[in-house]
């Protein structure tokens, strides 16, 4: 003879209901910029009108605002930047917040555009192995992000692992992963990212550059640009 048993009743873990309410509430990993705003800020340290940096970064230019994002591109070569004193007055006060230079110029605008934004795009291109002498110039004023008193021996950064997204942007004549690995161009440029709190979500690197006197990117190049400017949204 067989008895029938009722089943056991279904017992729900109260951690796990509130674990999976959550995520069923929170955006999907990897969109959750999608449908906000942000503010991008692109630095630009070429010298060139028009140049393969001037180009890479009108595509994604184009890109950012095309999704609805606000795209802010400052060229360093029309900002009138003077050469950092080393007098460390900006490095004293202690906090996350950028210290103040005793120089009145354009890098106040500058230092106020960095905080107001929500992610960055770094360009430069490689000039004699390193990046531009403009871009080095405004490198050296970004001593603003380091707590450095007189009783130190090295600086510190204020926003130590930081999370803004920011891209890297550069091109050499040598080919690219000669120019990518040879020089020292990407290295300031993420080492650029790191002071200012940054965290790099990818790197475009145009190669052979110097071909042309008018050169322009290829389509395969602008899609790739484009494609890199989509990583800003994802966070």
């Amino acid at each position: 003879m067989t008895v029938e048993r009722e089943p056991a009743p279904v017992r729900l873990r109260p951690d796990l209901i509130r674990v999976n309410a959550a995520r069923a509430a929170s955006p999907a990993r990897g969109n959750r910029n999608y449908n906000k705003a942000m503010r991008i800020l692109a630095i630009n340290g070429s010298y060139r009108s028009g140049g393969i940096t001037d180009q890479t970064l009108e595509v994604m230019g184009r890109t950012l605002r095309d999704a609805g994002h606000e795209f802010v591109e400052i060229p360093l070569r029309d900002r009138a930047i003077h050469f950092c004193l080393n007098c460390r007055e900006c490095t004293q006060q202690p906090g996350p917040e950028p210290g103040h230079c005793v120089q009145d110029d354009a890098m106040a605008e500058l230092v106020e555009q960095i905080e107001a934004c929500d992610a960055c795009i770094l360009a430069s291109p490689t000039n004699c192995g390193a990046v531009t002498a403009v871009f080095k110039r405004f490198m050296e004023r970004l001593i603003v992000y380091a707590y450095w008193p007189w009783d130190r021996p090295a600086p510190k950064l204020r926003r130590p692992g930081g999370r803004k997204p920011t891209l890297l942007v550069s091109s050499s004549a040598a080919p690219g992963f000669m120019g990518r690995w040879l020089t020292g161009t990407i290295g300031q440029l993420r080492q650029t990212a790191n002071m200012l709190g940054g965290r790099v979500r990818g790197t475009c690197f145009t190669g052979l550059a110097a071909t042309a006197a008018n050169l322009e990117l290829t389509v395969r190049q602008r899609r790739r640009a484009a494609r890199l400017a989509r990583r800003l949204m994802t966070g």
